[in-house]
C-alpha cells in the first residue's frame, strides 16, 4: 500500500522540533518492521510483525518515509495506492497507476516543512531536493486537477477523475481544497474560490454538517473501494467525517476568516449538537466529545457515529488554540496571530512553561478577524511580538492586542 500513512513521521517529527525546538531526538535510534511483500494478487495484508535487530536514527526513517512515499504517476501526481487519508478509497489505484491530488498537497507540506529542518542540520543538498520536489508537485496539481471551481481529488487507474463536476457522484471532496490552503502551495484565488464552494456544496448549517464530499457513492461505474459498501451519506460516504471538517475549519482561519472559522468550530462542537432535548433525540451520542463522524442522509440526518474518537479530537484542539487563539510554542518562544470572530472583544489563556505561569490577555477592540498591533511582556512592550519563555518560577503577564497597525 503506497499511501500517507508513512509520511504522517516526517510530518509529526519537523512540528515536534519546531514546537520544542529539541533536534536531538532525531538521533534516537528505532527499529523497522519487516514483512514479506504483497503477492501480485494482494492488494493488502493485515498480519503481525516483527522488529528488526538493527536501529536506525529516527532522521533515516523519516527520509525513507519521503522517498517512498514521493511517488509519480502519469501526471505528475502521488499514486494514491490502495487508499490515502481516506482507506476507503482502496481500489481508486489498485492497478498502481492512481493518484491522489490530496496526498500531492500533503507532500507538499511534508516536504517543506522538512526542509526546514534539513536546513537547520546543514543538509542543505536535500533540502533543495526536498523544495524542488514539493514545487513540481504543486505544479502538477494545477495543471492538471483544477476542475473549474474546485481542485479534484484524484485518478483512478484508467485516468478518469474523482472528485470532479464531471462525474455524477464525489463531484467534489472536502480535503483537496482544504489542503491547498493547508499547505501553502495551492495558488492563492484557486483555493479562496475552492473554499467558497466548499462553503456552497458541503456545508449545511440547518443540519450541522459539514460534509467530506457529494453526492455519496452510489450507483457509479467506477468501484472506489469499500467506501462504496457505506450507504449514501453514511460514514466516510458523504457523511461528515470530524476529522476533515476540522480542516475545512482551519482553511478559513488559515484564510484569515475568523467569523466562518468560529462558525464552524460551533458547528463541529458537540456540546452543541446536543443542547436541546429536540436534538438529544436526533444525536443520540455523548454530547462531550467528538464523534468520528455524523449522517448525513435521511432518515438519519445528524445521526453521530463512532465517539470517543482521538484522532478528531486531537485536531479539534489544535484548531481551536493554534488556528484560531493562535497560540504558537516554537522552540523556547511564545508567538500570537489570532484569527477571530470579530464579535469577540477578546479571550485569555493561562499557561505553564515549568515552573513558570504566562498569563495571556488577548484584547481585540476594534473587533478585527486578524491582525496584531502590540504584545507586551510585564509591561514591556516587544517589538518582535515574541515573547520568550523562561522558567524562573515567576508569573508573567502577557498582553496582545489586536487590530490594524498604525
Amino acid at each position: 500500500r503506497i499511501s500517507d500513512d508513512l509520511l504522517w513521521l516526517p510530518y509529526v517529527t519537523a512540528k515536534y522540533v519546531e514546537i520544542t525546538g529539541d533536534l536531538s531526538i532525531l538521533q534516537e535510534r528505532l527499529p523497522f518492521l519487516e514483512g514479506q511483500p504483497l503477492n501480485k494478487d494482494e492488494n493488502e495484508r493485515y498480519g503481525e510483525f516483527l522488529q528488526t535487530n538493527d536501529t536506525h536514527p529516527l532522521i533515516e526513517h523519516c527520509h525513507r518515509a519521503i522517498v517512498k512515499g514521493a511517488t509519480r504517476g502519469v501526471h505528475g501526481l502521488p499514486l494514491i495506492g490502495s487508499g490515502d487519508w481516506n482507506d476507503g478509497m482502496n481500489l481508486v489505484g489498485k492497478d498502481g497507476k492512481g493518484e491522489s491530488v490530496w496526498l500531492a498537497w500533503f507532500l507538499c507540506d511534508v516536504l517543506e516543512s522538512f526542509a526546514k529542518l534539513c536546513d537547520s542540520l546543514g543538509e542543505y543538498e536535500t533540502a533543495i531536493n526536498y523544495r524542488t520536489r514539493s514545487q513540481e508537485y504543486a505544479t502538477a496539481v494545477e495543471q492538471f486537477a483544477w476542475d473549474g471551481d474546485w481542485y479534484r481529488r484524484a485518478y483512478y487507474d484508467d485516468g478518469t477523475p474523482l472528485g470532479s463536476i464531471l462525474e455524477p457522484e464525489c463531484q467534489i471532496d472536502s480535503i483537496a481544497q482544504s489542503w491547498s490552503v493547508l499547505s501553502g502551495a495551492g495558488n492563492p484565488d484557486r483555493s479562496r474560490q475552492a473554499m467558497q464552494s466548499v462553503l456552497e456544496r458541503l456545508i449545511h448549517p440547518q443540519e450541522r454538517l459539514s460534509l467530506l464530499f457529494t453526492p455519496p457513492f452510489n450507483n457509479t461505474e467506477h468501484d472506489p473501494g469499500y467506501i462504496k459498501g457505506y450507504l449514501p451519506g453514511i460514514r466516510e460516504n458523504g457523511g461528515q467525517y470530524s476529522h476533515a471538517a476540522t480542516w475545512t475549519a482551519w482553511a478559513f482561519a488559515a484564510l484569515g476568516d475568523g467569523d466562518q472559522a468560529g462558525t464552524l468550530f460551533d458547528l463541529l462542537n458537540p456540546v452543541f449538537q446536543a443542547d436541546s432535548e429536540e436534538k438529544v433525540e436526533v444525536y443520540r451520542v455523548e454530547p462531550y466529545v467528538i464523534c468520528a463522524d455524523i449522517y448525513g442522509s435521511s432518515p438519519y440526518v445528524r445521526r453521530g457515529g463512532w465517539t470517543w474518537y482521538t484522532g478528531s479530537a486531537a485536531w479539534m484542539y489544535r484548531l481551536g488554540l493554534e488556528a484560531m487563539l493562535g497560540f504558537h510554542k516554537i522552540g523556547a518562544t511564545l508567538q500570537f496571530d489570532p484569527v477571530i470572530p470579530s464579535a469577540w472583544d477578546g479571550f485569555e489563556i493561562r499557561y505553564r512553561f515549568g515552573e513558570s505561569t504566562f498569563f495571556i490577555e488577548v484584547r481585540n477592540p476594534q473587533h478585527v478577524n486578524r491582525g496584531v498591533r502590540k504584545v507586551t511582556l510585564d509591561d514591556r512592550p516587544l517589538e518582535s511580538g515574541v515573547v520568550p519563555l523562561v522558567d524562573d518560577h515567576r508569573v508573567h503577564h502577557v498582553s496582545v492586542t489586536m487590530g490594524s497597525v498604525a
